[in-house]
C-alpha cells in the first residue's frame, strides 16, 4: 500500500498559487517521493479563480489530479466557496483570513497569511509561499531543506531572498500554532 496525499492550493489569479504548487511538487521530488502537479485558471488572468493541485506519493501516481483533497488551502473567498465540498471529511482546511471571511467549518485553520507576508517581506505575493511553508510546518509534507531548495530554484530571479524569508515566517508560525 502506498501513501497518496492530495493537496489543492486555490486562490485568485496573481496570488502565486500555481507557483506554490510547483514548489511543493519540486520539494517532494527532492525528498525522493513521486509528485504530480496540475493547475487551472479562470478566464481572467488576474483576479479570477486559480488553483494548483499536487499529488504526492511514495509509489506510482496512476491519476495525477486531486480526487478528494486531503489538504485544501484557500487564499480567497471564491476558492473556499468553490472547493470546500471537495475536501475529505477529515481533511485539513487552511484559509487566509485576509480574504476569506465566510469559513464553512469550525475545524478550519484561519491565518492572516497576506498580512504576515506584508509584515515580513513587504510583498503581498509572497503570501502563497508563506502559506505553503505554514502547511509544510503543520504536516511535514516535505522537508525544510527540500522546500528551501525548491523555492530558490522555482521563484523568479531576484526574489529568492524575500521568498525564503516568507518560508521562515510560515514555518515559525506553524511551529507556534502546533504548540498552542
Amino acid at each position: 500500500m502506498t501513501s497518496r496525499v492530495e493537496i489543492r492550493l486555490a486562490g485568485m489569479g496573481g496570488q502565486g498559487m500555481v507557483l506554490a504548487g510547483m514548489i511543493l511538487a519540486d520539494a517532494a521530488i527532492r525528498d525522493g517521493r513521486n509528485a504530480a502537479q496540475t493547475q487551472g485558471y479562470g478566464p481572467e488572468a488576474r483576479g479570477g479563480a486559480s488553483r494548483s493541485e499536487v499529488v504526492i506519493s511514495d509509489g506510482e501516481i496512476d491519476y495525477p489530479e486531486v480526487i478528494q483533497a486531503d489538504i485544501l488551502l484557500c487564499m480567497s473567498q471564491e476558492a473556499c466557496d468553490r472547493y470546500f465540498d471537495s475536501l475529505k471529511q477529515n481533511g485539513l482546511l487552511v484559509v487566509d483570513t485576509t480574504y476569506v471571511k465566510r469559513i464553512p467549518t469550525a475545524q478550519a485553520i484561519g491565518c492572516e497569511f497576506t498580512a504576515w507576508a506584508l509584515e515580513t517581506t513587504g510583498r503581498e505575493v509572497t503570501a502563497s509561499v508563506l502559506a505553503l511553508a505554514f502547511l509544510v510546518g503543520l504536516t511535514d509534507l516535505v522537508s525544510r531543506r527540500a522546500l528551501e531548495e525548491a523555492v530558490t530554484s522555482r521563484t523568479p530571479q531576484g526574489t529568492a531572498g524575500p521568498n525564503l524569508e516568507a518560508v521562515a515566517r510560515g514555518l515559525a508560525e506553524a511551529e507556534a500554532f502546533r504548540h498552542r
